[in-house]
């Protein structure tokens, strides 16, 4: 039967007006994420855990491939990510499937490659990856790769593998052959980490750590303007302070320098922390973004999540990572064309209800009601149950603005082991202006897909002052939330700029470096938080640090000797101050 030509054009426009209307994300990135396979991994409860994962560009659709999930993500617009079954690793002997998996184009296909020091893993290609239809390339890889990363340069057919994960070993790098996809024999070091130097490099949550070496691993390559960027992790995945740095050459095996503004990929601070062991890549505009690794490590260091971010070259061929709001709402590559990826993405949606009062149907033992506004994905709130009728209902103090909501579940008592499939969240969110009258904001009654970090950009925004969460079903365990998050316009001030802002730097230890600077600034009694910025040259302050209620800052990630600006805003649910004069420390 043919569909009248109004009612298709309808449908037509209407589709279009969808697609217009979702144009942010929100870290964490908001996939069916596999729950760990290994028993051993889930003495503190089973929980779902990704990361190591990298993008590629594949005839302008995205492909996400990440640690243990039995399969991979393609996206066509970076927000919608379609998940494919496909398991790698046909031998029974492992519980698991691809860790910290390669993927690179070469000609006219996508090839995938996993971690092994064992020499039985295939390489796979498809020419069609958008459904299971893979083939092998070659059966094994004469060299053993851990955390391998390929290169391919299509104008001079070269390949080169880089890897290593390790805290006493270099990360190496070798040609492949294209024909044969076999080393050509010949392995070169390209880096090892010098902690001595970079402070950002150090073992430990606070880098503080002198007892044990850090891990350096995560190896990526990107080619700019004809120089090299070698990308690396640093100094352990269970940080906030885990990240990326980069290292330049003219040459893809050799010669490769520390960049000087560097960690170049770095979010210790917020609600997703945690920025390394990623991939950079360009979308189908040619823009350039960077995919990394987002901690948790409550259950299991190995609890994590991903987060994509945007990133570039600056005028001066400078690599870098823009991590300021983050894990708030970010325009997508369809929106950021002509944006200036240095000044970030953005979408001007401030957090709502950080810290404001909660009330809840039930709670479980300490799980308490304030972890699901306390802007911390390492706590969350559990009901007594999963079962229909659990309720989280926020406060936001005034009527106000609202754009869009974020519902990030925690995994408490949770029972899958794995890769699980068919499996959903299904919720209703509930606006009201008095806490008595209530309306419809989202209906998730008829979702049939898992979406642990379900993000709602909203057709229209709406105006209340309470919004109420009502749990409908669980794929598993109980009805649990880390991160209510409701973003939007407050009616309230925005916060005055930061008053007497002042950085002081540590005295030489014994070494005689200086990796650690002290920054304290009056208290605004406006802000909810403030983010610091920071680099070398007052014109690249690309780094950056979100700090929630305290008034001071111990930034231990600076390199040993070179000299730092600072600069620092408050922000609340109504705006952000203007930045604060920018502070030199030598």
């Amino acid at each position: 039967m043919r569909m009248p030509l109004l009612l298709l054009l309808l449908c037509l426009f209407g589709s279009c007006c969808l697609q217009a209307q979702q144009r942010t994300y929100c870290n964490p990135v908001n996939i069916d994420y596999g729950y760990t396979p290994f028993e051993r991994f889930s003495v503190e409860g089973r929980h779902r855990a990704t990361a190591d994962p990298v993008i590629v560009n594949f005839r302008d659709t995205l492909y996400l491939f990440s640690t243990n999930q039995e399969g991979y993500w393609y996206s066509a617009d970076m927000l919608d990510w379609t998940f494919v079954h496909r398991r790698f690793l046909l031998d029974d002997k492992y519980t698991h499937d691809l860790n910290a998996p390669a993927a690179w184009v070469m000609g006219d296909s996508l090839y995938v490659y996993g971690s092994t020091w064992e020499l039985d893993f295939p390489v796979w290609k498809s020419g069609n990856p958008t459904r299971d239809d893979w083939e092998i390339a070659v059966d094994t890889l004469n060299v053993g790769a851990w955390d391998p990363a390929f290169f391919y340069e299509e104008a001079d057919d070269k390949l080169y593998l880089y890897w290593g994960s390790s805290n006493e070993f270099p990360l190496l790098g070798t040609e492949i052959h294209t024909h044969n996809l076999q080393t050509t024999g010949l392995t070169r070091p390209i880096m090892k980490l010098h902690p001595n130097d970079h402070g950002w490099e150090r073992f430990g949550e606070y880098n503080d750590n002198v007892f044990l070496a850090p891990f350096v691993e995560g190896a990526w390559v990107t080619k700019h303007n004809g120089k090299y960027y070698f990308q690396y992790a640093a100094p352990g995945t269970e940080f906030s302070g885990y990240a990326d740095g980069v290292l330049v050459s003219d040459n893809p095996l050799d010669g490769f320098r520390y960049q000087a503004h560097n960690p170049f990929s770095y979010k210790p601070g917020g609600f997703a922390r945690g920025a390394g062991h990623g991939a950079t890549f360009q979308d189908a505009h040619g823009q350039y973004w960077h995919v990394s690794t987002i901690f948790i490590s409550v259950k299991n260091n190995f609890e994590r999540r991903i987060g994509i971010w945007p990133a570039g070259f600056d005028a001066d061929d400078v690599m870098y990572c823009n991590t300021a709001f983050g894990d708030y709402p970010t325009l997508l590559p369809s929106q950021a064309r002509g944006k200036d990826f240095t000044k970030g993405l953005f979408a001007g949606w401030m957090l709502l209800n950080y810290n404001k009062p909660v009330q809840v149907s039930s709670t479980l033992g300490g799980l308490h009601a304030n972890f699901a506004v306390d802007e911390d994905i390492k706590t969350y709130w559990s009901a007594a149950t999963g079962e229909a009728g659990e309720w989280l209902q926020t406060d936001l103090g005034e009527v106000s603005t609202i754009h869009a909501i974020q519902v990030n579940y925690a995994d408490q008592d949770a029972e899958f082991l794995g890769k699980t499939l068919g499996k959903k969240h299904q919720y209703v969110i509930y606006g009201s202006d008095n806490g008595e009258d209530w309306e419809v904001v989202v209906d998730k009654r008829e979702n049939q897909t898992d979406v642990p970090h379900d993000y709602v950009e909203l057709p229209e925004p709406v105006t209340y002052r309470y919004l109420k969460l009502e749990n409908r079903a669980m794929p598993t365990g109980k009805f649990a939330i880390s991160g209510f998050r409701v973003f939007g316009k407050g009616a309230g001030e925005v916060p005055d700029p930061v008053q007497h802002f002042v950085v002081l730097r540590s005295p030489p230890d014994r070494a005689g470096n200086r990796l650690a600077s002290w920054l304290k600034w009056q208290k605004n009694p406006l802000a909810d938080g403030y983010n610091i910025y920071f680099g070398k040259d007052p014109e690249k302050l690309y780094g950056s640090i979100m700090v929630y209620g305290d008034n001071g800052y111990f930034f231990t990630g600076m390199d040993r000797a070179d000299t730092y600006y600072f600069q620092i805003e408050a922000f609340n649910a109504s705006g952000i101050s203007e930045r604060s004069e920018i502070q030199k420390v030598d």
